[in-house]
């Protein structure tokens, strides 16, 4: 796990990262990472002096089991609310059954295993809303077509991207995962559109962390 600005953390499970926000309401998660990873997850609190009872929130991105996978733990542990889009909330319930996962994902989930549904607390409708103090969530589907980015007001903004955009190994901006996006040319567009905010610094589902006016990488990649 490392710390990408002041209070918030990166903790990478497998080949995906999730996000620990630290707030002076309690401890945010954005995403919950591959399922079975609970006890990595309350490791991660410790080494930040907290435990699962201060989880007060999740913010999911999206409904692929990468994402998803220890939420329902979560939430049963915790008592957090979870927010997550409408468009992507039946797959997360469990209300209809996901999309089969292809490639590196599918082996994935024959070795793991799939996410437990979970209840929502909390639906994110429209292009734009605040469902916690300090976080604009921004509607960018593409990948699916509930995805949410999230823009943090902190540090001079801090972009959770989600599956929307990813990183090379020398910083530069990528598109996401598109071999498993229901449609790739609305995530280009998505990704185009998050180029129009504010931030500072970028954190992926896939890739490493982008700081320093990372929004000019945005832009550059979708000009």
């Amino acid at each position: 796990m490392r710390e990408v600005i002041d209070g918030v953390f990166e903790l990478g499970l497998g080949f995906v990262n999730m996000h620990l926000v630290v707030t002076d309401d309690g401890v945010v998660l954005v995403d919950t990472g591959l399922p079975r990873n609970a006890k990595r997850i309350d490791r991660a609190l410790h080494s930040l002096r907290r435990q699962i009872g201060d989880v007060t929130s999740v913010l999911l991105t999206h409904q692929h089991f990468d994402h998803i996978g220890n939420v329902a733990d979560v939430r049963r542990r915790s008592g957090a609310r979870v927010f997550a889009h409408a468009a992507d909330a039946p797959g997360i319930t469990g209300a209809i059954r996901p999309p089969e996962p292809q490639g590196l994902a599918r082996f994935a989930v024959r070795l793991i295993g799939t996410a437990e549904p979970t209840k929502l607390d909390q639906l994110i409708t429209g292009e734009e809303s605040e469902p916690l103090p300090g976080f604009t969530a921004i509607h960018t589907p593409g990948h699916t077509r509930g995805h949410v980015s999230y823009l943090l007001d902190r540090a001079g903004g801090i972009l959770f991207a989600g599956d929307t955009a990813s990183s090379t190994r020398d910083g530069k901006v990528t598109d996401g995962p598109t071999q498993v996006s229901e449609d790739p040319a609305q995530q280009a567009r998505s990704l185009a559109k998050l180029g129009s905010y504010t931030f500072e610094h970028a954190v992926f589902g896939h890739g490493k962390a982008v700081s320093g006016q990372a929004v000019e990488r945005f832009r550059e990649h979708a000009s």
